[in-house]
């Protein structure tokens, strides 16, 4: 089978696309004989900020001149992008090799589309001859199949109320999760100024060193092209990321702070070219038609939509600002539209029908109802709705593109198009 044989295999070996829990995948590492996939591991957690403190991560590792492997999930147009060694998506080949071996040696043990992902990215990483390999969550922590790692540093970004059917109802139930990832004796990078009270237990009852942004480690503005991080003895300063979000400089922050507490850290030479250079896409990607600038985001939930409108703020159009939105069914999007306040003149509504966890737009729209975006126009999927924005716009205007990976999939596709 070739890669999208092998991708339409393993979504159909286990009756649910989320199974929580760390048997299945334990036992199918160890007939592999997966050990630790890297002389130093950093596994990173959180509601958000996760993908851009793993590249943030990789990049400056990289400019230390290690050999990195990078897992991460989802992705946005090609599978190959969650499993990156040496600075490369994994190519179609390797990981059609890792899926033959996780395949042989699962025997009639049922794994999820993302447990077959998680071992084959290990395989392949144990197979590399990495220096460091970073490890991003799927969901939760605690019983994420990333967790069958024991990682050197813990990195929990920002913990907030989402994927509330699997992680619990509130901020402190979900850092129960979330901070599962932590290990007896070893650092756990907090990312946020005020994380639940249930990590700091948890931290504690386990002998972790918890390392705080805010109370061990400090992020502040210079000037307009850069900025400094500090801890006590030491003061780095840094350009400003290309990474534009808000967020962005807490989630560099919070990479370097993971990166020094490694048994072995880099130089302090590497850190400022290393975030210069980290780049993702999908995160306040720009592109411009005609004098539109079109910005297109993953943010998929009130957290990350808070975040969006300090940016709209920070970084206001010259003329209106429309937004082209659509999110997953199990969602809070009318928070997600309310987190945005005033700062949208008008809404285009899609509908992810061809999705798991999909939904047309009418039922979408109907979810929004005496929110802002109930008025917005509706269309069938991203790319309708995306040019109809694009046509009603007029130079200065801004298209703001989120609510999803696979929103921000399909815009770029088709930005990219030419369409």
């Amino acid at each position: 089978m070739d890669l999208q044989q092998w991708l339409a295999h393993i979504e159909r070996q286990h009756p649910s696309a989320i199974a929580m829990g760390l048997d299945r995948v334990r036992g199918v590492a160890a007939r592999l004989g997966l050990e630790k996939p890297a002389p130093q591991v950093i596994t990173v957690a959180g509601t958000n900020g996760k993908g851009s403190t793993v590249a943030f991560i990789e990049s400056i590792a990289r400019v230390e001149g290690w050999k990195v492997g990078a897992y991460t999930s989802p992705h946005l147009l090609h599978y190959n992008e969650r499993v990156r060694i040496d600075g490369a998506d994994a190519p179609d080949a390797a990981l059609v090799e890792a899926f033959e071996a996780v395949e042989t040696a699962r025997g009639d043990t049922p794994l999820t589309y993302f447990e077959y992902g998680t071992l084959a990215a290990l395989w392949l990483f144990q197979r590399a001859e990495l220096d460091l390999a970073v490890l991003e969550i799927g969901l939760g922590g605690r019983l994420d199949a990333v967790n069958v790692v024991d990682p050197d540093v813990a990195v929990i970004t920002t913990v907030d109320v989402d994927h509330t059917d699997w992680l619990g109802t509130d901020r402190e139930a979900i850092g129960v999760e979330k901070a599962g990832i932590a290990r007896a004796w070893k650092p756990l990078v907090l990312g946020e100024v005020d994380p639940p009270s249930s990590v700091l237990r948890h931290a504690y009852a386990i002998g972790a060193n918890a390392i705080r942004l805010g109370s061990d480690f400090f992020h502040a503005p210079v000037d307009a092209a850069h900025w400094c991080w500090r801890e006590v003895g030491t003061e780095l300063l840094l350009p400003l990321p290309q990474l534009a979000a808000p967020a962005q400089r807490a989630n560099a922050a919070t990479a370097i702070a993971a990166l020094r507490a490694l048994p072995h850290a880099p130089s302090v030479e590497a850190f400022a070219p290393g975030i210069a250079a980290a780049t993702l896409p999908g995160r306040l990607q720009r592109f411009e038609r005609a004098g539109v600038e079109i910005v297109v985001d993953v943010a998929h939930n009130p957290q990350a939509a808070r975040e969006l409108a300090a940016w709209l703020a920070a970084s206001p159009a010259t003329g209106a600002t429309a937004a082209v939105f659509a999110a997953l069914a199990d969602k809070d999007a009318a928070a997600m539209v309310g987190a945005l306040g005033g700062a949208v003149a008008r809404w285009h509504l899609a509908g992810l029908e061809e999705v798991a966890r999909g939904q047309g737009v009418e039922a979408f729209a109907a979810r929004l109802a005496g929110t802002p975006a109930a008025g917005g126009s509706h269309d069938a999927d991203v790319a309708q709705a995306l040019e109809r924005a694009i046509a009603e716009a007029v130079p200065g205007d801004r298209v703001l593109v989120f609510g999803s990976f696979h929103t921000a999939a399909a815009a770029i596709a088709t930005l990219r198009s030419g369409r």
